[in-house]
């Protein structure tokens, strides 16, 4: 299992490139925090199939970050945008101005 906060990004993300299906389950397990087998019993199916399901989907958005990327360029940009903040805190005008440019230039 990949951590939670890593799931739920890419899912923000690259969600609706999922089958309803696949959304539906990523939601009660991520989401709504249910058991394998409390998705399996209100579905009426095995608990291992919900897994192997889930598992599916789950490569299906680290394949979708892999291709995209899109949750990368949003970490870095969030990474440099915490270092403006702290520049601008400590009125470091030179370090604002480099990150700034970093920002400009993506």
């Amino acid at each position: 299992m990949k951590d939670l906060q890593t799931i739920t990004l890419l899912y923000d993300v690259y969600g609706p490139l999922l089958t309803p299906r696949q959304q539906e389950l990523i939601q009660a397990y991520y989401l709504e925090d249910l058991s394998l087998a409390e998705i399996a019993g209100g579905d009426g199916v095995s608990r291992q199939a919900v897994h192997d399901l889930i598992k599916r989907a789950e490569a299906l958005l680290s394949e979708y970050e892999e291709k995209l990327g899109f949750v990368r360029e949003y970490r870095a940009r969030q990474e440099r945008l915490s270092r403006l903040a702290v520049a601008v805190r400590e009125q470091d005008q030179a370090a604002a101005l480099a990150i700034l440019d970093e920002l400009k230039s993506e």
